[in-house]
């Protein structure tokens, strides 16, 4: 396993894996493993065994975005990810 980075370096970094997310957006683990399976954040992954990255400013940016749907707005899961559906790809907005 590999040591673990600075938060100067993740903060540094395009991408940052799940644990880092977890870190810097202060989501649970398994809620951001959840998101990512019902297609909710992006990721890369090269290989289906290799772990997943994260673009950080754009994963935390939907992080954000989820949290303000589902307590500020009220909206179920299933209603964000058909909002967040009707938006397209992930692209910075």
């Amino acid at each position: 396993m590999g040591r673990k980075r600075t938060l100067d370096n993740i903060l540094l970094s395009e991408y940052v894996s799940i644990s880092e997310l977890v870190e810097l957006s202060g989501v649970r683990y398994s809620t951001i493993k959840y998101y990512t399976e019902e297609s909710m954040i992006p990721f890369e992954q090269e290989d289906t065994r290799l772990t997943r990255r994260y673009p950080r400013e754009i994963a935390l940016k939907r992080l954000e975005e989820i949290r303000v749907m589902k307590e500020e707005e009220g909206l179920t899961i299933k209603q964000i990810i058909e909002r967040l559906n009707s938006h397209g790809d992930f692209s910075e907005k």
